[in-house]
């Protein structure tokens, strides 16, 4: 297989890695960017064939509109009185993208669901002993941690805000899932408890609104804005 093809199957996780970039000594006018071959030898993306440059072009859009929308996620926490550091909101804010991405959802509903669970507080803890920045009570910390293989050291482990929203991300998917992919349905478990909400569903009564309307409103109110192509 010639050096070619071999970046035409790696270019886009070479994207993701941070391996395909700008040459130093490029003129800011006329970038020249590479990819690396399988081989570890530069290969100038202008000399990739149609279908690689492609792969490059969407991945190389797709890592911009995620690097937007950080941006935007980091604004929201701006606006919150929270107590992590800089760094670490910006880490936060990666972790909310990659894992809404991950678990297909929107992470601007995520993110919604962290500024009504918590106002963006990581050491948020209810009356009723929910945790961290996604509100999580520690049983159902520790039966998703099991799943995803995550350590579990007890109820603080919710305290870890990318531990949190790794947990509260995988726990909202999983509900929609459980409602064949009604996300209000599975907001208004993600409140109530789904066995609470299965038990209004048996018997014929409607979910309830009050918190859907409520992250839905947030959603609304700070939407996460796709940056227009020029």
């Amino acid at each position: 297989m010639d050096r070619i093809v071999l970046a035409l199957l790696g270019v886009c996780a070479l994207i993701g890695a941070g391996l395909v970039t700008d040459a130093p000594d490029s003129d800011a006018s006329s970038p020249a960017t590479y990819a690396l071959a399988a081989d570890g030898a530069p290969i100038p993306v202008v000399a990739l064939p149609p279908a690689a440059k492609a792969l490059y072009a969407d991945a190389r859009s797709e890592r911009d509109v995620d690097l937007h929308t950080i941006a935007q996620i980091l604004d929201r926490f701006a606006m919150r009185h929270t107590a992590l550091a800089e760094r670490e909101r910006t880490r936060v804010a990666r972790v909310i993208v990659e894992e809404a991405r991950a678990h297909d959802l929107a992470p601007d509903l995520v993110m919604a669901v962290i500024e009504v669970e918590s106002a963006g507080y990581h050491l948020a803890e209810s009356h009723v002993g929910a945790l961290g920045l996604m509100q999580l009570l520690p049983s159902t910390g520790r039966e998703l941690a099991g799943k995803l293989g995550i350590e579990w050291k007890g109820p603080d482990t919710l305290f870890d805000p990318v531990i949190n929203v790794r947990l509260g991300t995988a726990y909202l998917r999983e509900l929609a899932d459980r409602y064949d992919g009604d996300v209000n349905t599975a907001l208004a478990a993600y409140n109530w408890g789904p066995g609470r909400i299965d038990r209004r569903i048996r018997r014929g009564a409607t979910v309830p609104r009050l918190y859907i309307e409520q992250v839905r409103r947030a959603v609304d109110r700070y939407a996460l804005v796709t940056p227009r192509e020029s």
